[in-house]
């Protein structure tokens, strides 16, 4: 690839729609400030799910802090209950950065969302427990994390749109891939962080003061990602909108009276990322130590190797995506879960720590098909007045009613039936509606980006 690409080179029509993105021929783009773009949509996940990953890794240590003394599953669930909670403002957010983005650039929105996500991150590890200020302890977490769903409401859109907005027109995928990349990254240091406290630290220590340490990272590492995102240009495409004077005043108005078929499809899309991301990255380690009865180092080792192998995954993923089609990745995804999924949480309950591994290596890889490619596929179904608040409104609302509830929910659900396996069946049930949406969609890739 030469030192610059002409955007330029990206003209062109849609044949079914007659929707193009025309882009001006004097925005080019050099290879320095594509890694520059890269770098800082990578910071930004990587901060924001580094902090979901410590909460998760250490909800059994969380719940003992902040909450009254009582049997160890009602208090995990208060926990996942508070995890939960935070989610459900994210969909207002998804609302409120997607005006922001469309209407004042995408650069805005990402470095007023880092902010937000790394003070609250940050304060987090300030909170005293219920020990010492009662029943305060528990709300101003749900308040910390109210803020931290609001803020994170607008990163993984905002990041995702940049990129595809950067990105050569034949390079799209692996370009968005760098996103869920950076979720793993974060989830894979709070994992290892989490591993190395608990195996470092006395059961008391851990519980006193060294939870708190992952939490107190996150003001430096925000700080970085904000500083680079400042020395940034907005995105081509954003740049002739605004040249164009072409944005709309209200781009929530005008996704639900132009864009409603492409919300719907998108919402449903995401069900299986949202779903499959939070059990299977997230809350696997409480899982394996509170239902399965493992170790809990070796619980945060076997979720640890996962991820690494996640990362690895993900850009082939996006490389593949970019030379078979959004779609078909997609499909593959649904399908493989709803035939596999059952039968791999069968597998976990062995407590054998190298069939452990490679279970989780198996659901890792399976869900990389469809994360690695949902960011593109998402970015491309709608054009750059709205994408912005497309992609963040859909992948938010989906993300709110079922990923951030989905600790819980597998915790209720065995709970309920008790039987291990429900997260496994809650996972089918999501790639189920993931691949009717999904089968209602146009392909995205090798078309130029819609501009109306």
């Amino acid at each position: 690839m030469s030192n610059e690409f002409s955007v330029a080179a990206e003209q062109g029509t849609s044949p079914a729609s007659g929707l193009s993105h025309t882009q001006n021929p004097n925005h080019t783009v050099s290879k320095d400030t594509r890694r520059r773009v890269v770098t800082a949509s990578f910071i930004g996940n990587f901060v924001e799910w580094f902090d979901y990953a410590v909460y998760g890794y250490l909800a059994g240590i969380i719940s003992t802090v902040f909450f009254p003394e009582s049997d160890r599953q009602t208090a995990l669930m208060a926990t996942f209950g508070v995890f939960a909670i935070s989610f459900f403002v994210r969909p207002l957010g998804g609302f409120i950065w997607g005006h922001i983005g469309d209407r004042l650039g995408r650069k805005q929105a990402l470095s007023l969302s880092i902010v937000l996500m790394s003070v609250a991150t940050f304060c987090i590890a300030l909170i005293p427990g219920y020990a010492t200020i009662g029943v305060m302890a528990p709300i101003l977490l749900l308040v910390v994390r109210v803020v931290q769903g609001f803020s994170a409401a607008g990163e993984y859109a905002g990041a995702s749109a940049f990129l595809v907005e950067y990105a050569p027109a034949n390079r799209r995928g692996v370009y968005a891939a760098v996103v869920p990349a950076s979720t793993a990254a974060g989830l894979l240091l709070g994992s290892l962080l989490a591993a190395l406290l608990s195996s470092v630290l006395t059961a008391e220590q851990l519980n006193e003061w060294g939870w708190r340490l992952p939490f107190l990272l996150a003001a430096p590492m925000g700080l970085i990602g904000r500083y680079i995102r400042t020395k940034l240009e907005d995105t081509p495409a954003f740049r002739e909108l605004a040249e164009k004077d072409n944005s709309v005043k209200a781009p929530a108005f005008a996704m639900f009276r132009t864009y409603r078929k492409q919300l719907i499809i998108a919402t449903g899309a995401v069900l299986l990322n949202a779903v499959g991301f939070y059990v299977i990255l997230s809350y696997m380690p409480t899982y394996l130590s509170e239902e399965l009865g493992f170790g809990a180092t070796e619980s945060f080792l076997a979720t640890t190797i996962a991820l690494a192998s996640y990362i690895g995954f993900i850009f082939l993923t996006g490389i593949a995506s970019d030379r078979f089609g959004r779609k078909r990745m997609l499909i593959t995804a649904s399908v493989l879960f709803i035939l596999l999924t059952v039968p791999a949480f069968m597998l976990l309950d062995t407590r054998n720590f190298l069939v452990i591994v490679l279970v989780q290596i198996l659901l890792g890889g399976m869900l990389t098909l469809n994360d690695g490619t949902l960011p593109s596929f998402l970015a491309e179904l709608f054009p750059t007045k709205v994408r912005y608040t497309g992609f963040a409104v859909s992948f938010n609302l989906s993300n709110a009613l079922f990923g951030g509830t989905a600790p819980f929910m597998a915790t209720l659900l065995i709970g309920m039936t008790h039987n291990k396996l429900a997260p496994g069946w809650y996972i089918v049930a999501a790639a189920i509606v993931s691949l009717i949406a999904v089968l209602f969609a146009a392909e995205t890739s090798k078309k130029p980006l819609l501009r109306d």
